[in-house]
């Protein structure tokens, strides 16, 4: 994980803002570095700061080619080349050997075919990467800087464009040099030509992801079943072939996120590496089970629970507090949380699992949430602020946990630096309400168009919101959910093979007499695994949006909407 920076200006160097810089900083404390280089129009600026999280040693950012002077700012985790070749060690310098090899062969005169070629190039060779993020690349030979996101938009990346200049970075600040801060789009990457004569502005020319293949950069597109609805919808039971293709690629999934958990870096003598985000529904608990499978029992796990003290919900139950019944044991994220916990004790008993309960006191939410508001810019609406709090505070890592020596709580902080979240399973298995509710009017069809338009829009309205609020803490989040492996096979199923919509309205929490594990329509293949997995609990819970979980949403009185703009 790094925080990448660059600045384009067609006057003298134009570095980052104290408060920019110190934001970067946040992102990646191991390393920060800068490189500069003159064109004929003005001057080019790039800063990488580093979180290290693979290798065996540090690599700083950013990275320079001694022999072509390119330069190379990457943000993000490139697991495989080519959904296969998997990336041993430190993967940016890889990414560098990948682009200067790209961009070799592509002749370095400045007349637009030649341009034409290196575009054509770098979107190319960027299309064979499997994984998260965000990178800017100079390629010195063309003198054309490329900048963007991987396909899904798994990792922010802003940019602030102003008459003579431009400014690319993983977080924005309050004051610009002019423009405003938007989010670069995931729909392909840009390229700007440093030495171009046509004007003192930079012209900036998007280049479109490739949509044929089976390379990761076509899975922006919605895989298609069949939508016509089967006379008689399959039953989606417990001995469907689909529940164990689940558990295999979900266990790639996460052996790839969690089997290089570097040791050799800050924090490298605590026993946990690694902390999931835990709701205690059915994402994450899944996550968590087969997690257990796959790392040695002698880590430890942190799952990380986070409950806010929420005026408007008090006063409208009239609530008061006592030692045992508090604001935060009554959210029911906090319910659910402890449940699905003491369930993994029970079915996982090797492992030390520890749940960290991270309280927010209604006066430490209103201390933090300038700084929140700044860092989702340049999402503003009501519904942005309360995910983003929860995400950020739980990002934190800072709570209480059971003493191991006492009957009482001691107030504990994750070392942990790797995050899993369970984002992106309600867009792929039909989570939401209305989800249900497209399906009651429509059937699979008006279904499947719901999942389309959620699937399309987790980069634009979740992934780079998401990527600041958590990383400002130094930690990377990484979602099993959204490896393109994964996707490839969940994409290619029928719907009636991930969720029960039409199959059943039998009541939940019973097995019938045929062997069909009967549970709640939505997302029903994951729940299918999860009781398969011995977690029947679990397994039965229902969907419940963070905000309303962890009470973070309408702190105050009154009838705000989620779709207001802050203010």
């Amino acid at each position: 994980m790094c925080g990448i920076f660059f600045t384009y200006s067609s006057g003298s160097e134009l570095a980052p803002s104290t408060e920019l810089l110190h934001r970067l900083q946040c992102r990646g404390p191991d390393h920060v570095g800068k490189t500069s280089s003159k064109c004929s129009n003005g001057s080019l600026l790039f800063i990488s700061s580093v979180l290290s999280l693979r290798g065996e040693c540090l690599i700083g950012q950013p990275l320079n080619d001694p022999h072509t002077g390119s330069v190379l700012c990457f943000n993000g985790e490139a697991w495989s080349l080519d959904d296969g070749n998997y990336i041993l060690g430190n993967d940016t310098e890889v990414v560098l050997d990948l682009l200067l090899r790209a961009t070799a062969s592509v002749d370095p005169l400045p007349l637009s075919a030649q341009q034409d070629q290196a575009d054509e190039a770098v979107i190319n060779a960027l299309s064979r990467i499997s994984g998260p993020y965000a990178f800017i690349y100079y390629d010195a030979r063309h003198r054309i800087v490329f900048y963007g996101r991987d396909p899904l938009g798994r990792r922010s990346l802003l940019s602030c464009k102003w008459r003579d200049g431009i400014m690319v970075s993983s977080v924005p600040c309050t004051a610009s040099a002019g423009g405003d801060w938007t989010e670069v789009e995931a729909n392909g990457i840009y390229a700007i030509s440093s030495d171009s004569t046509e004007s003192s502005e930079p012209l900036e020319r998007h280049i479109a992801w490739p949509t044929i293949g089976n390379h990761p950069a076509a899975l922006r597109l919605w895989k298609k079943t069949t939508l016509e609805d089967p006379i008689q919808v399959p039953m989606l039971g417990l001995n469907h072939p689909a529940v164990d293709a689940l558990l295999e690629n979900l266990r790639h999934s996460l052996a790839v996120r969690i089997v290089q958990l570097s040791p050799l870096h800050s924090n490298s003598n605590a026993s946990t590496k690694l902390a999931i985000l835990f709701s205690g529904g059915l994402d994450c608990t899944l996550i968590a089970r087969i997690v257990h499978d796959l790392l040695p029992e002698d880590q430890d796990v942190d799952l990380l629970n986070v409950a806010f003290e929420n005026p408007r919900v008090l006063k409208a139950a009239g609530a008061t507090s006592s030692p045992t019944v508090t604001a935060f044991s009554q959210c029911p994220d906090r319910v659910t949380g402890l449940k699905s916990y003491a369930e993994l004790q029970r079915v996982c008993p090797g492992r030390r699992w520890r749940f960290v309960s991270i309280d927010i006191a209604y006066s430490e939410f209103t201390s933090h949430r300038p700084q929140i508001i700044s860092l989702i810019h340049p999402r503003q609406t009501e519904m942005d602020l309360s995910i983003a709090c929860a995400l950020y505070f739980a990002a934190r890592g800072s709570g209480s946990v059971s003493s191991s020596t006492s009957a009482g709580l001691i107030q504990y902080t994750t070392a942990a630096r790797v995050f899993l979240s369970g984002l992106g399973a309600d867009e792929l298995f039909a989570g939401y309400t209305r989800h249900a509710t497209a399906f009651t009017r429509q059937g699979h069809e008006g279904l499947a168009h719901e999942l389309e338009l959620d699937y399309q829009r987790l980069g634009e309205r979740n992934l780079g919101r998401d990527d600041r609020v958590i990383s400002h803490w130094a930690r990377e989040v990484r979602y099993p959910y959204l490896d393109e492996k994964f996707l490839r096979w969940a994409l290619s199923l029928p719907l009636w093979e991930k969720c029960g919509f039409g199959q059943s309205e039998i009541p939940p929490r019973s097995l019938n007499c045929e062997g069909h594990c009967v549970l709640e329509p939505s997302k029903k293949l994951l729940r299918l695994l999860l009781w398969k997995l011995g977690m029947k609990s679990a397994a039965a819970e229902k969907k419940r949006a963070i905000q309303f979980g962890a009470r973070s949403a309408k702190m105050e009185a009154g009838k705000t909407k989620g779709t207001q703009i802050l203010s």
